[in-house]
């Protein structure tokens, strides 16, 4: 089978960063699906993975951690998926990657596609709504229905993958939101997600929420620079609010006061938690992918895919890199078909 792979970790701009491979087809058995690819979405996760370090693999890598396709074949356990039946999912960072014609995924973390979109379209979602959706409704106290009545959110980085459904999901759950981005096209993208206000993360963000009224917030997710916001973090939360996290601080961040005094909830999400550690509720994430898919077919999401580059191999998604490490893109980044 096709594959993009690589075998060193090497800078993008570098040839041999990412390389076209063929890779013998892998069996499906037990609870796993054998997915024929047609598409799949970049993330931050992937840049991450691929970033330069002198390891070297004896065996091509495969990355990629979003996918939308058609199932091959299943293992003797699976119950919830049949060959035929088009689907998505995110996979798990212990195996390989979904950037190959044919893959292994546990059909507990996947999801029936939606059906009103293009598998381009699937693609782009599973990471970051299964991030958001988790985080927001699952590490922090609040319901997905109708927990964010009468609160306000921050989300910073709002125009990014996790941020776009970030916004969709909470305004659903009746929360008042306030983005920030930093660029007049960023802007329009987070008000079309449906944000209530826009703010500049490129300055101090207290003045401009005074200037709107808005003297503390409920709730804030920082899906940037986590030290970077901190302090000022925890003098915009309400005393027993609540901060969801992503990115891991480069440094200590001071947990004390006036966390502590205000009794502020931490939460972290990593959304490949479950699949890597094998967790009991794994299947959590394949009805969070389910519940997505219906929202987004009755209307009530809109998909965040917002440019699909070309077919799958190493050129273009050695450009799919460049653009994400730019820091620059707006919601998802999609290559389709082989």
């Amino acid at each position: 089978m096709k594959a993009v792979a690589l075998t060193r970790y090497l800078p993008i701009d570098d040839p041999q960063s990412l390389t076209d491979v063929e890779l013998p087809a892998p069996v499906a058995s037990g609870h796993d699906l054998l997915v024929r690819v047609e598409a799949v979405s970049v993330n931050p996760v992937d840049t991450k993975v691929r970033s330069p370090k002198p390891q070297v693999e004896t065996q091509p890598r495969v990355l990629g951690y979003d996918a939308a396709g058609t199932v091959e074949a299943v293992g003797e356990n699976v119950t919830r998926f049949k060959v035929g039946d088009q689907v998505y999912y995110s996979g798990d960072i212990t195996r390989p990657g979904s950037n190959s014609e044919l893959q292994l995924v546990d059909e507990r973390i996947v999801g029936a596609a939606p059906k009103s979109l293009s598998a381009a379209e699937a693609a782009a979602l599973p990471l970051t709504a299964i991030t958001a959706w988790e985080l927001l409704f699952q590490r922090m106290p609040f319901d997905s229905e109708t927990g964010g009545r009468g609160k306000t959110l921050l989300v910073i980085a709002g125009a990014g993958g996790v941020g776009s459904i970030a916004i969709q999901i909470a305004k659903r759950a009746g929360f008042s939101v306030i983005a920030t981005a930093s660029r007049a096209e960023t802007v329009a993208w987070c008000r079309k997600m449906g944000a209530d206000h826009v703010v500049d993360h490129r300055q101090p963000l207290t003045p401009q929420l005074q200037a709107l009224g808005i003297e503390q917030v409920d709730a804030a997710i920082n899906l940037a620079d986590t030290a970077r916001y901190w302090d000022e973090l925890g003098e915009l939360l309400a005393p027993q609010g609540s901060v969801g996290l992503i990115v891991e601080p480069a440094g200590a961040l001071k947990i004390g006061d006036p966390y502590k005094l205000k009794c502020i909830g931490i939460h972290w999400e990593m959304m490949f938690a479950r699949p890597k550690f094998r967790t009991p509720d794994m299947i959590e994430q394949g009805r969070i992918l389910d519940r997505v898919a219906q929202l987004i077919d009755a209307g009530e999401l809109q998909g965040t895919h917002t440019e699909t580059l070309g077919r799958i191999d190493a050129a273009t998604m050695r450009e799919a890199h460049r653009r994400l490490e730019s820091g620059a893109t707006i919601g998802k980044l999609v290559l389709a078909g082989w």
